[in-house]
């Protein structure tokens, strides 16, 4: 396996997101290689499963072995209403990874440790994660910014998170393991603490991620070798092409305002309206609208031609409604 050039980007300290499987494993052995001393993992215990214990104890054991100093949170997953246990997760994870940085700061600051404060956290996805997040935004008739996939770096929380092996297939990570001596163990088995663990989820087919691993990927090998590569060419354009649509909704709602009035939004063109709206209530409302939901207020706004027409229209939790002359979003009734 190649080594991740961007990895010799990064300023040390930094945080390795790390479950105990092989893509993480991998890469908290490179960072610690590359930055020897100055990497702390942590572990996000979920305990969505039995093994969740396992996972805990195995990274444990690893950790120790390699000097690395590891934090284990435990973070709550639950779904609301119209969420996907999936996307639940993936919030709860990265919200705990922040939580626990700012935290192992606030002691390295506390106890006068003389390091400077960890601005980093690295995630080990992988080239086949970003296909399996692209065939699903696919699947799910997603726009542009479900077809962007993931990204490999992004700010949160005043934080940089940064994907290095997103270019790298699993074969090949898997392969370097081996190459290392390392080899996988069950929850549950002998040797608690060596190689990685597997995770039993993953040869689960009845997840969608899953079938496409196991189904789709294989053929398209055989048919694409080079899919992986093409496939994530497609995601950076449609992340650019995502970039110029947020532009230009922040343009368009500086002359709407926001909340946005009714009439400056009526002025856009359909297109140039959906944008707004879509921007509008993502960024101010953490929410997006189905598409049969935008296409009814998009309907509504074009109807709105006299005071006493009202609009109301149901969108993720909440309602758009109208309020005087503007647009107003609300979880109330």
């Amino acid at each position: 396996m190649a080594f991740p050039s961007i990895l010799t980007s990064l300023i040390p300290p930094l945080a390795v997101a790390y479950s105990g499987g092989a893509d993480s494993t991998a890469l908290l052995l490179l960072c610690t290689r590359q930055f020897p001393g100055q990497v702390h993992a942590i572990h996000i215990h979920h305990g969505l499963q039995v093994a969740a214990d396992d996972f805990a104890a195995h990274c444990q054991g690893f950790c120790t072995a390699l000097g690395v100093p590891l934090q284990v949170v435990h973070a709550q997953a639950g779904h609301a209403p119209g969420q996907s246990p999936e996307d639940a997760a993936r919030r709860a994870r990265y919200a705990a990874l922040s939580a626990a940085v700012f935290e192992l700061n606030r002691l390295s600051a506390q106890e006068s440790i003389a390091q400077a404060a960890i601005k980093t956290i690295v995630i080990a996805q992988h080239a086949d994660d970003q296909v399996e997040t692209l065939l699903l935004a696919l699947s799910r008739g997603a726009g542009l910014p479900g077809l962007s996939a993931m990204p490999q770096q992004w700010q949160r929380d005043g934080l940089r998170f940064v994907r290095p092996l997103l270019d790298v297939p699993a074969t090949q990570i898997r392969g370097w393991l081996a190459s290392q001596g390392l080899q996988a163990r069950q929850p549950g088995g002998a040797n608690l603490g060596q190689g990685w663990v597997e995770d039993p989820t993953n040869a689960d087919t009845q997840f969608t991620r899953n079938r496409i691993r196991h189904t789709l990927l294989p053929a398209l090998q055989a048919a694409f070798p080079q899919f992986r590569d093409t496939f994530a060419r497609s995601a950076r354009h449609a992340a650019q092409a995502q970039a110029l649509l947020a532009d230009l909704a922040i343009a368009d709602l500086l002359q709407t305002g926001q909340p946005p009035q009714i009439a400056a939004l009526r002025r856009l063109t359909s297109a140039r309206q959906a944008n707004a709206l879509r921007y509008w209530l993502r960024h101010a409302h953490a929410t997006a609208p189905s598409a049969a939901q935008l296409d009814e207020l998009l309907a509504q706004l074009a109807a709105c031609t006299t005071r006493g027409h009202q609009i109301h229209i149901k969108v993720g939790a909440g309602f758009v409604q109208r309020q005087g002359s503007v647009l107003h979003y609300s979880t109330v009734l």
